[in-house]
C-alpha cells in the first residue's frame, strides 16, 4: 500500500489545512475521518466559503427554518450560522490543537470584508467573534490591507489569535510581520503573557499567475523568452516570502520574543487550486513545500493530492531562482506591486459580493 502524500508533507514540516467548511462536514465524522486518514490540522473559511455552503446545502435548511421561527434578520442568521460551524470544528479540533501545543487545530473565521478599510471595525467585530465563539483554537481572519495592518498589531496586543489574509506581495507580509512582533512586543511591556498566540500570514498564490500571465498573454503571443515567465510570479513571490520569514525568525528581535515564549507567525499557502488547465492541479502543492508553512487545499486539491502527489522539499530550492524571475517580468514591463495592489483590492471586492450575496439570499429565506 502506497502512503498518503497528504500524509507525506508532515515530513517535511508543513501542516495541511482544509479551506472549506460545512457543517455536515463535521457533523457525520467527514473532517474527523480526513484528520485521521490525511492528517489535516486545521479549517480555514471566508465569505465565498460560506455563500457556497449555505446557500447551495440542504444541511442548513432546518437552522435557518429555526431562525425565521425566532424571527432574526439576516445579520444575525448570518453570525449564528457561522460561528456555529466554526464553532463545531473547532471543538473536532481541540484535541489535536492540544497534542500540537497550539500549532494545528485551528479554525479560521473572518470579519466583515466591508471592513477592510476600517481599523476601528475591525478591531471592534474581531473581537466579539472572538468572544462569541470563545474557543482557544479559534483564528479571526483580518486583510492584510492598510488599514487591517493596525488592527492586526492591536488585536495580537490583546491576545486573539490572527490570520493575515489576502496577501499578495512581499512588501505588504514584511509590514504584516512588523505589526505581529510590535504587537507581541507591546502586549510583552504590558506585563501580559505571549505564549500561546498564534498568527498565519496568508499568502495567496494562484491568483498572482492568474493575472500576470494574462498580461503575459497580450504582450506576446509569440515571443517564446516573453511566454516562457508564464507561471513563475506566484511561485518567486512565495519564494521571496519564505526568505524573508526564515530572515526574520532568526533576528535577535524575534530571538527576544521567542524566550518569552512567543510561537512565529508561519506563512500559510492560499489559494492553491490551480485556475489554469496547462498547470497540473497540485502544482500549487508540490511546488511550495518547506518547513514551518501550511497549505490550505479546498477539497478537490485535497483529494488530487492524495491521489497523485510526490511531495518533496521544493520551496528552497526554488528560491535561488525566484529574483530572476521577478527581474524577468520587471523586464517585460510587469510591476508586481501593482499587480499586488490591484489583487487586494479584487479580493476584498470578491469576498463584498460573497458576503452580501449570502445575506441577501438569508433575507429571502428568513422572508418566508
Amino acid at each position: 500500500m502506497h502512503p498518503n502524500p497528504l500524509l507525506e508533507l508532515r515530513r517535511f514540516g508543513q501542516s495541511v489545512w482544509l479551506d472549506y467548511i460545512r457543517r455536515d462536514l463535521i457533523t457525520d465524522g467527514r473532517l474527523a475521518a480526513m484528520m485521521r486518514a490525511d492528517g489535516l490540522a486545521g479549517v480555514t473559511s471566508n465569505p465565498s466559503i460560506f455563500q457556497d455552503a449555505i446557500t447551495r446545502h440542504a444541511v442548513y435548511d432546518e437552522p435557518i427554518a429555526a431562525l425565521r421561527a425566532a424571527g432574526a434578520n439576516a445579520a444575525r442568521a448570518y453570525h449564528e450560522l457561522t460561528t456555529e460551524d466554526v464553532l463545531l470544528a473547532a471543538d473536532a479540533m481541540l484535541p489535536l490543537w492540544r497534542d500540537s501545543g497550539g500549532r494545528d487545530g485551528l479554525v479560521s473565521l473572518e470579519v466583515s470584508p466591508h471592513l477592510a478599510d476600517d481599523t476601528a471595525g475591525t478591531v471592534r467585530e474581531a473581537t466579539l467573534l472572538w468572544e462569541a465563539v470563545a474557543r482557544a483554537n479559534l483564528m479571526i481572519k483580518v486583510p492584510g490591507t492598510q488599514a487591517g495592518l493596525a488592527a492586526i498589531e492591536q488585536l495580537i496586543a490583546a491576545g486573539i489569535n490572527i490570520n493575515v489574509t489576502l496577501l499578495f506581495s512581499v512588501a505588504r507580509y514584511r509590514a504584516v510581520t512588523e505589526a505581529f512582533m510590535a504587537g507581541l512586543e507591546k502586549r510583552w511591556r504590558q506585563g501580559e503573557p505571549v505564549v500561546g498566540i498564534q498568527s498565519v500570514a496568508s499568502f495567496f498564490i494562484s491568483r498572482i499567475d492568474t493575472l500576470v500571465d494574462a498580461r503575459i498573454d497580450a504582450l506576446a503571443a509569440s515571443d517564446r523568452q516573453t511566454r516562457a515567465l508564464r507561471g513563475t510570479a506566484a511561485v518567486a513571490c512565495a519564494g521571496l516570502a519564505y526568505r524573508h520569514y526564515r530572515d526574520w525568525t532568526a533576528s535577535e528581535r524575534w530571538r527576544s520574543l521567542a524566550a518569552a515564549g512567543a510561537s512565529p507567525q508561519r506563512l500559510l499557502w492560499a489559494s492553491t487550486s490551480t485556475k489554469d488547465p496547462a498547470y497540473a492541479d497540485v502544482r500549487y502543492v508540490e511546488e511550495l513545500i518547506a518547513p514551518d508553512t501550511i497549505n490550505t487545499l479546498p477539497l478537490a486539491t485535497l483529494d488530487a493530492y492524495r491521489d497523485h502527489g510526490q511531495p518533496a522539499p521544493r520551496l528552497m530550492a526554488g528560491i535561488a531562482s525566484a529574483a530572476a524571475a521577478i527581474e524577468g517580468l520587471a523586464g517585460i514591463g510587469i510591476d508586481l506591486d501593482q499587480v499586488a495592489a490591484q489583487l487586494e483590492s479584487e479580493g476584498v471586492d470578491k469576498f463584498v459580493a460573497a458576503h452580501d450575496a449570502l445575506m441577501d439570499a438569508l433575507a429571502e429565506r428568513l422572508a418566508g
